[in-house]
């Protein structure tokens, strides 16, 4: 099975990263390859580095409250970009469980609300590509 590549991305103004980075490395331990961009990312920067680097999937860690219209705006650029069949994406932080079916109608493919056990959000993101080949 090919190694799943995972982009970690902090978008916006939020400049909390200790869960983003705590994350990257459960991911890592798992046997996933992990980019992990940094802080202040915008839309379009993530956008870019994951088609660049041919990831596949983003994980959005967002702790500001701001998670629809993020991941709306992220949406709408793999669209653009003509990659969101290509790119899957999972987003942690505060999340209230009231946005999870929003976030799903959007396109995201997993939410992982703060506390969610690490071995989930792997089990997650590996189911994604459980049935590719």
């Amino acid at each position: 099975m090919k190694r799943i590549k995972v982009l970690i991305a902090k978008p916006g103004l939020d400049g909390h990263d200790k869960g983003a980075k705590v994350v990257a490395l459960a991911l890592r331990d798992a046997g996933m390859e992990v980019l992990y961009t940094g802080l202040h990312q915008s839309v379009e920067q993530i956008v870019r580095t994951a088609v660049q680097e041919s990831v596949d999937v983003i994980g959005l860690s967002i702790m500001s409250g701001a998670h629809l219209p993020i991941c709306r705006r992220l949406m709408d650029r793999l669209r653009q970009e003509g990659v969101q069949d290509e790119i899957r994406v999972v987003v942690g932080g505060v999340i209230p469980k009231r946005d999870i079916p929003r976030l799903k109608e959007l396109g995201v493919d997993g939410v992982f609300p703060g506390g969610t056990p690490f071995p989930e959000i792997v089990r997650s993101i590996q189911a994604l590509f459980d049935t590719q080949t």
